[in-house]
């Protein structure tokens, strides 16, 4: 293999001319001159059609490539402009990045798959970029692919909620595909005009295909469910079922507490809190965990509660 296939390779370029690779001691770089390959010269950055030459450009830039170990990876060339007849005078195409880029598309493609996969702190560390600039490329990214792939087909059982992205109760109405657990739909508010939305998106047939929606249960969502998806069968979502289950739970444990209470006082004088009831009190945290996650304080104050108050334990139990 040649040495110019192997750092094309490396780089993770195509239809591109390496000419050669030199190493930057002073940035502390690998810098690699290229040049389109045959073909690609002279075509419009933005339609990619062929067009006459305008003038030199700005001269050589540089574009981010993937990192070859620990060491930061650019390739070099020349950036002429072109007269297209449809877009002007712009920069003209190059085969291994997108227009107006300063990254390869393999940089921005992997920085893309990141981002869907991985923390912002870890995509930031891991590639060396600003989180901002994380964002710009999967815009870029997905100008590219939005017309490619239709998110909502194939829509059987989804899910339906709402998730604050910023104070002063702004919010996101989202939804999710559970056969795949891809995220494929996402709008601004969290009413009935973005849950319509959506359905007026996926339109009347689709809509029909639609067997189970599982959402937070509220009448306003209910109501446009029930009008778009009459047939879907549908439910309560896992985490408001433990939220209900929860304050279930804490509700009888009040009960229990007043209870408690109220007998104390009503057999002495002392309005200090008896045994009983600060051990209710103090068994809050107790019921509210997993049964493997509990201490053996915790596990006690259960065993407690299961021989003198068996009401609250079955509670306990069925949450």
């Amino acid at each position: 293999m040649r040495s110019a296939r192997l750092w094309a390779g490396l780089l993770g370029v195509e239809k591109t001319v390496v000419e050669r690779v030199e190493f930057d001691e002073g940035e502390g770089v690998i810098v690699a001159a290229v040049r389109p390959g045959r073909g690609r010269r002279r075509r419009c950055g933005v339609c990619r059609r062929r067009s006459p030459g305008y003038d030199r450009g700005a001269g050589r830039r540089r574009w981010r490539a993937l990192d070859l170990g620990t060491v930061r990876a650019f390739v070099e060339a020349d950036a002429p402009r072109v007269c297209c007849p449809r877009h002007g005078v712009v920069v003209a195409a190059v085969p291994w990045a997108r227009h107006g880029a300063g990254h390869t598309l393999g940089f921005d493609q992997t920085v893309a798959w990141l981002a869907t996969v991985c923390s912002k702190s870890a995509v930031t560390e891991l590639m060396r970029i600003a989180w901002r600039t994380v964002g710009a490329v999967v815009a870029r990214v997905w100008a590219d692919t939005a017309g490619q792939v239709d998110l909502l087909a194939g829509l059987r059982r989804i899910g339906i909620d709402e998730i604050s992205y910023r104070k002063g109760h702004k919010y996101l109405l989202v939804v999710v595909d559970h056969d795949t657990g891809r995220l494929v739909w996402a709008a601004k508010g969290a009413d009935q005009a973005s849950l319509t939305a959506f359905f007026t998106r996926l339109g009347p047939a689709r809509c029909a295909q639609i067997t189970h929606i599982s959402s937070d249960s509220a009448r306003w969502m209910s109501e446009v469910i029930a009008e778009h998806c009459p047939r879907a069968i549908r439910g309560a979502d896992p985490y408001h079922v433990v939220t209900w289950a929860t304050e279930a739970l804490d509700e009888q444990r009040r009960i229990a507490w007043n209870t408690a209470r109220g007998a104390a006082r009503g057999n002495s004088r002392n309005k200090r809190p008896s045994g009983v009831t600060k051990t209710l009190k103090d068994a809050r945290w107790a019921l509210w965990k997993n049964p493997e996650n509990l201490t053996e304080r915790q596990r006690e104050q259960l065993a407690w509660i299961a021989k003198t108050n068996p009401a609250l334990h079955r509670a306990w139990a069925l949450k």
